[in-house]
């Protein structure tokens, strides 16, 4: 699911910044809807020809702000769709992207949904040198800064069953993450929390995943839930270098009070178990905070978002939440208290896929982010 709003995004972005009026009367009729003759995807989306040449636009505050992701993507119908219902497309891409931090990555990714038994699985590889802050509170200087070059290598599987077209899903995941990591700060001795294992390590994480999904759409719910738990685990005889384990809790609730107002509510959860490296621990996920800059054994976070549609087009948004990081044996009403709040529009770029696009400005205790979103925000959560 998050694999295919990814490609479907990154697709609208690469034709939003390609067309032109310059074109063709001929060309031009592919991005208008019939219905109103606006600006709209729809049947380019449910039309593609060859490889799409696609520019996914970073602007995570972590990663330098501003960067970019290059990509050719192959889409085709499903060969076996279910009849009456909207069966996700097969998806082929590789990619390549660089920020302004000096991160750089490069990597492949396949999406599939077997129909005729109710599967869907996903393969990414790719390689990655990332650049990123880490923050830890010292009891005398206070927050300090610390930076890190990751070049990794992870691999991923998924594998999920519907049962009898219920809505409920169960199955299995696996992530293999080859790590080595490089202090970019000066200092004499690592500091406490970091291990020296940790500087070049493998993980090897089986997992089990149950999903409930009823959303009335996967790229901008109007109702609907969507309720995801994932177990994962390493140990020894799975070949990982730790042994500990992170369980993920997360539920999305969409609801349409009125035919222009739609309220979401967003609930997560995720602790860890056991010693694992620094750069696996649970973190704050809000927009306005940068990844990484709150970290504990386990985070709680509580978040909402309204939409307006003052036209059939157009949509004005305003979001806001709290969120704690609990560090190991501190007391949850010890934890600092995280916020964000913020504000943006949406336009409905893809009517026939109500795919909506558009930018939001957020804020929360320390710091400011913008970001492109394209469907809803909370689809992209980690």
């Amino acid at each position: 699911m998050k694999a295919l709003k990814t490609i479907i995004t990154i697709t609208l972005c690469l034709v939003f910044a390609t067309s032109s009026y310059s074109q063709t009367s001929k060309k031009k009729s592919v991005f208008r809807d019939s219905l109103d003759n606006k600006l709209d995807f729809s049947n380019f989306l449910m039309n593609p020809k060859g490889f799409i040449p696609i520019i996914q636009p970073i602007t995570e505050p972590a990663l330098g702000n501003i960067g970019g992701v290059i990509s050719p993507v192959f889409i085709s119908p499903n060969k076996h769709p279910i009849e009456g219902q909207a069966t996700p497309p097969d998806i082929t891409t590789a990619f390549g992207g660089y920020t302004a931090n000096n991160t750089w990555m490069v990597g492949a990714l396949r999406m599939a949904t077997i129909s005729k038994y109710n599967l869907k699985y996903q393969v990414m590889m790719a390689y990655s040198s990332v650049n990123m802050d880490f923050y830890r509170t010292l009891p005398t200087i206070g927050e300090k800064t610390y930076t890190f070059n990751f070049k990794a290598l992870p691999i991923f599987v998924s594998l999920l069953k519907e049962i009898n077209t219920s809505g409920f899903f169960i199955g299995v995941e696996y992530l293999f993450l080859k790590n080595e990591v490089t202090p970019e700060f000066k200092f004499e001795n690592l500091p406490e929390f970091i291990d020296n294992k940790s500087l070049k390590s493998t993980l090897s994480s089986p997992g089990l995943v149950l999903e409930f999904d009823n959303r009335d759409n996967i790229f901008t719910p109007d109702n609907g839930f969507l309720i995801n738990t994932t177990y994962h685990f390493n140990a020894d005889w799975t070949g990982s270098d730790y042994d500990f384990g992170n369980l993920e809790i997360s539920a999305l609730y969409y609801h349409q009070f009125t035919p222009k107002l739609v309220s979401g509510l967003r609930l997560g959860s995720e602790m860890q178990f056991n010693n694992a490296p620094f750069y696996t621990e649970p973190y704050i996920n809000l927009r306005g905070v940068p990844k990484m800059r709150y970290q504990g054994k386990s985070t709680f976070l509580i978040e909402t978002e309204q939409r307006f549609d003052f036209s059939t087009r157009w949509s004005l948004m305003g979001f806001g939440g709290l969120a704690k990081a609990v560090l190991e044996n501190v007391s949850f009403n010890d934890a600092e208290l995280v916020y964000n709040y913020g504000t943006g529009f949406r336009y409905l770029i893809a009517r026939k896929f109500k795919i909506r696009m558009g930018i939001d400005v957020a804020w929360s205790n320390n710091d400011f982010g913008y970001y492109i979103i394209f469907g809803c925000a909370w689809n992209n959560r980690k």
